[in-house]
């Protein structure tokens, strides 16, 4: 999973710390040994030769550099990359002197201590035993690294988890859906049967043509009588009948049809 690439700062910093200050110490041995009488000749600080570059200086930077990016690397790709170039470093500084020699590389000098211990003591801090405590310690972050936690697991699970139920939520939010997918566009009001624009009175827009704005009558075709008014409910009386009160709007609307539909048909 994406979630488990990620690793605690704190799982390479012991290494880390402890990576930065081996490297310091093997780049800087030959340099400074000498001022206190532990290194290799000649004894003189800051003595700088292309065997010095290739045996301790370059080594010793990449080492530096490995456990910087243990320290700040909460990657875990990353930080495992960082355990490897430390741990390559490491072992040229076991093996590279012997190499330089074979290889015409020349060394890096003599042991300075006047004993049998002392020179072996400086060989060993100076080369192999430091090359070997820097492949442990590398060897070390990368299987921490390696190794994937259950409390990791149970973190990249419950956020693999959270982003699903949120893109489900997101999905089933009603505005999430498009417009027109699935849903019916406005509809037109359905013209009355009764009244005085139902579809029955005459009056109202014939099939196939276009209603009139809301909030404007329309008028009357040519021939027909006024309507009456909606809202009084009364009626004149026709000629030759007499009054017979106030008539209701849906009756004379029904009336005014039946005389539309005699005139047209005698």
């Amino acid at each position: 999973m994406t979630g488990t690439m990620r690793a605690p700062r704190t799982r390479g910093l012991l290494s880390g710390i402890l990576l930065v200050l081996l490297g310091l110490w093997g780049a800087l041995l030959p340099f400074i040994g000498p001022y206190a009488h532990f290194g290799f000749a000649p004894d003189e600080p800051w003595v700088y030769t292309a065997a010095r570059l290739q045996l301790s200086i370059l080594p010793g930077i990449a080492t530096v550099i490995g456990g910087l990016i243990l320290l700040v690397s909460a990657n875990r790709a990353v930080a495992m990359f960082g355990a490897w170039l430390a741990a390559l470093a490491g072992a040229w500084f076991v093996v590279g002197h012997t190499l330089g020699m074979l290889w015409g590389l020349g060394t890096a000098g003599a042991p300075l201590g006047p004993s049998t211990a002392k020179r072996v003591t400086e060989q060993i801090a100076g080369f192999s035993g430091l090359g070997v405590v820097i492949v442990f310690l590398a060897a070390f972050a990368l299987g921490r690294f390696a190794v994937v936690g259950v409390r990791e697991a149970r973190r990249a699970a419950e956020t693999a988890a959270a982003r699903e139920a949120a893109a489900r939520d997101a999905a089933a939010r009603p505005g999430a859906a498009r417009p027109g997918a699935g849903q019916a566009g406005p509809t037109q009001p359905i013209a009355p049967t009764h009244g005085r624009y139902g579809r029955g009175s005459g009056y109202g827009p014939a099939p196939g043509t276009e209603s009139p704005p809301r909030g404007e009558p329309s008028s009357p075709p040519p021939g027909a009588p006024p309507p009456a008014h909606e809202t009084t409910g009364q009626q004149a009386p026709a000629p030759g009948a007499g009054w017979a009160g106030p008539v209701p709007a849906e009756q004379h609307d029904e009336r005014v049809a039946g005389e539309r539909r005699d005139q047209h048909h005698p």
